[in-house]
């Protein structure tokens, strides 16, 4: 590459973060050789500088400065040579398609494990789009992720097959068509035992400089949850399951810390001591869980209906209270 080239998005890359794209494109790159293009801008999306973060649509145009395929002088230990995608181990593939509770022609749906992240970054390396190659089956070509969990949060994960249907269910994720479910397990128990979370959120900076929500009535994105109690183990911890009406980062986990007073069991982000349980058998992990998921089929052939079991730590607290893991809890609102 001798001068300045500009590439087009195309549709199957659309949803994309920027930085994920590049690296796909252009493997040689590192995230900091990445962040230090942008931070110049000397990678512009549409003309505008832009972040690693900014999600991609179909026929932004990109622009890359020259050489942007070749490491830079100081990393020139192999000149030319280009890193192919790791190969999926034997035993993450077993893994990730162990986790698959829904498949066909065009999606594919897994329950995601507690501390598995869904997609890479700074000290990341085993992730579920890094072993997205082992989930292709019978369709050529890997899966699309078209949304997100956090890394503790297990759960229910949609998956495309193909780039008509990410950019479907994408849409769906994108105008809140998708209606998703969850469970949690709190510390105390809320008052009101349900109702409705109005609370906008914004990043802030964490002490450790990690990325951080809290509420911002001023500066913040509006945050809407619908909650409602479903069992209780006298005042210590309660079985809520919630309903999360717009998609902010953390939203479940911060409404029910800084709204309702009582932190998801095992947050300790947000709860501090106070997310923590003392009791035989019971997990220090995070108790949230993307328990199901409603939303138009791809194909346009009716709606996608999914749930996922509970993760063996939260089956575990779950018997320790006495709480019944397959107990219909969970319709749709509609209001």
């Amino acid at each position: 590459m001798t001068g300045v080239v500009t590439i087009l998005v195309k549709i199957d890359d659309a949803d994309q973060r920027l930085d994920r794209w590049l690296k796909r494109k252009y493997p040689a790159l590192g995230q900091g050789r990445i962040e230090k293009l942008l931070r110049t801008g000397q990678i512009r999306v549409d003309g505008k500088r832009a972040k690693s973060s900014q999600r991609l649509e179909p026929e932004q145009a990109i622009r890359l400065p020259p050489n942007i395929d070749m490491p830079p002088p100081d990393e020139l230990s192999a000149p030319g040579v280009v890193r192919e995608r790791p190969k999926v181990s034997k035993a993450d593939a077993e893994m990730i398609q162990g986790c698959v509770i829904y498949k066909d022609d065009d999606v594919i749906v897994l329950n995601k494990p507690p501390g598995l992240a869904v997609q890479g970054g700074t000290g990341t390396e085993r992730h579920i789009d890094g072993m997205l190659d082992a989930l292709q089956f019978d369709v050529e070509g890997r899966p699309k992720l078209v949304h997100r969990l956090d890394r503790d949060t297990s759960g229910v994960l949609v998956l495309a097959r193909g780039a008509k249907n990410a950019q479907r269910l994408g849409d769906s994720f994108r105008h809140r068509n998708a209606r998703k479910l969850y469970w949690a397990l709190v510390a105390g128990v809320p008052k009101p035992a349900q109702g409705k979370i109005d609370m906008a959120l914004a990043k802030e900076a964490g002490a450790s400089g990690h990325e951080h929500m809290a509420a911002n009535e001023e500066d913040g994105k509006r945050a809407l949850t619908l909650y409602s109690t479903v069992d209780i183990a006298g005042d210590r911890a309660a079985w809520l399951v919630m309903w999360p009406r717009t998609g902010r980062t953390h939203q479940l986990r911060v409404h029910c810390a800084d709204a309702l007073d009582t932190p998801i069991v095992g947050d300790g982000k947000y709860g501090a001591a106070k997310a923590r349980l003392v009791g035989d058998g019971l997990s220090a992990k995070l108790h949230l869980h993307a328990r199901s998921i409603e939303l138009p089929h791809p194909s346009g052939d009716g709606m996608l209906k999914v749930r996922a079991p509970l993760p063996f730590h939260m089956r575990k607290t779950w018997d320790f209270f006495g709480f019944d893991p397959e107990a219909r809890v969970d319709p749709f609102p509609r209001d």
